[in-house]
C-alpha cells in the first residue's frame, strides 16, 4: 500500500497497542475513540479523532487508506453488541461506495461465530454452524454487512481466547483452593495479546503491490496459536508449575469445544503455542 494513512477505530485493550505499534513503525495512523486524548495513553507519533464511529461521515473517512475495528461492547448483551459490533459495520458499509482511497477494512470479530461444539477441527475453510450465543450471532451479522458493503476489502480476523500478562483468568482458576473436576476433553484454543496486536498491524500494512507480501492477505484469519489443548492438560500443566493441586478429572463428559487450526503465518508470532505463553506469563509473575 502506498501513502498509508490508517484509523483505528477504538483505543481498547487492543486497540491502543494497535495505534501505538503502527505509530513506533512510522506509520501514519488515527486513534478513534470517544472520550478525549488524554483517557488514552497514546504515543505522541499517534494522530487522534475523538468521535463516535456511528456519526463518523465519508468526508471524514475519504483521507484513510485502511481502516480497522476493533471495539467492545458497552454492555456484554445482544442489545450492547447489536449498538457496538453491528451497528458500526453496518453504518461504514452505508458509506463504502463514497470512500474511494479506501483499500482495505479489517473487522476483529470472534472465533465465538463457529458454533462447532463436539471437538472438531476447524480451518479457514470451515463452514461456521451457527452458533447458540445471540452474541456471536451478531458479530457474524456484523461481519456480513462489511462484506457485502466492502467486498473484497473487506478483511475479517477471528481471535481465539485471548490471554497474556495482564489477562490471567486461568492463572486464578489452577490456583483455587476447591476446584470443580474438569471435562477428560474440553478443548480450548487461545492466542497471546502481544501476538494478536502485531497480527492486526501486519494486516493492515501488507502491501498488496509486493508479491510476497501480497501472498500473505487473506480475507479471513483465525487469528489462534497452533496447539490446541484441553482445559484438563492446561490446568494439569498450570497447576504443576505453581506447586498447587490439579483438578480431578471427570471422565463421563463427551468431547466439547472446537480445535482450530491457525492460518497466522508462523513467524508473526512470537508465542506459538501456549506453553511458550504462560511460562513467559509465570516468569512475569515473579
Amino acid at each position: 500500500m502506498s501513502a498509508q494513512n490508517l484509523l483505528i477505530i477504538g483505543q481498547g485493550d487492543i486497540g491502543l497497542p494497535v495505534t501505538n505499534q503502527l505509530a513506533i513503525d512510522g506509520v501514519s495512523v488515527t486513534g478513534l475513540a470517544r472520550s478525549k486524548r488524554e483517557h488514552y495513553d497514546l504515543d505522541d507519533h499517534a494522530k487522534f479523532m475523538q468521535a463516535d464511529a456511528l456519526s463518523l461521515t465519508s468526508d471524514q473517512l475519504q483521507v484513510f487508506s485502511a481502516i480497522a475495528i476493533i471495539v467492545t461492547p458497552d454492555e456484554y448483551s445482544a442489545h450492547g453488541y447489536s449498538n457496538s459490533y453491528l451497528a458500526i459495520c453496518k453504518h461504514l458499509a452505508s458509506l463504502a461506495d463514497e470512500l474511494s482511497q479506501l483499500e482495505r477494512i479489517v473487522f476483529i470479530s470472534s472465533t465465538g461465530i463457529y458454533g462447532q461444539d463436539n471437538g472438531e477441527w476447524i480451518d479457514e475453510n470451515t463452514v461456521t454452524v451457527e452458533p447458540e450465543r445471540d452474541a456471536s450471532k451478531i458479530i457474524m451479522q456484523a461481519e456480513q454487512a462489511l462484506q457485502q458493503g466492502f467486498k473484497d476489502k473487506a478483511i475479517i480476523i477471528r481471535p481465539s481466547g485471548i490471554y497474556g500478562r495482564e489477562r490471567l483468568m486461568r492463572l486464578r482458576k489452577a490456583r483455587e483452593s476447591n476446584k470443580e473436576a474438569i471435562a477428560a476433553e474440553h478443548w480450548s484454543n487461545r492466542i497471546m495479546d502481544r501476538d494478536l496486536v502485531t497480527v492486526i498491524a501486519n494486516v493492515l500494512t501488507l502491501d498488496r503491490a509486493d508479491t510476497e507480501q501480497a501472498k500473505l492477505l487473506k480475507p479471513l484469519y483465525i487469528a489462534t496459536d497452533y496447539l490446541p489443548v484441553t482445559t484438563l492438560e492446561l490446568d494439569a500443566w498450570l497447576s504443576k508449575k505453581l506447586g498447587v493441586t490439579a483438578a480431578e478429572v471427570n471422565n463421563k463428559s463427551l468431547a466439547t469445544g472446537k480445535r482450530l487450526h491457525s492460518n497466522i503465518p508462523l513467524t508473526w508470532l512470537d508465542y506459538p503455542d501456549w506453553q511458550t505463553g504462560y511460562q513467559d506469563i509465570l516468569q512475569h509473575q515473579q
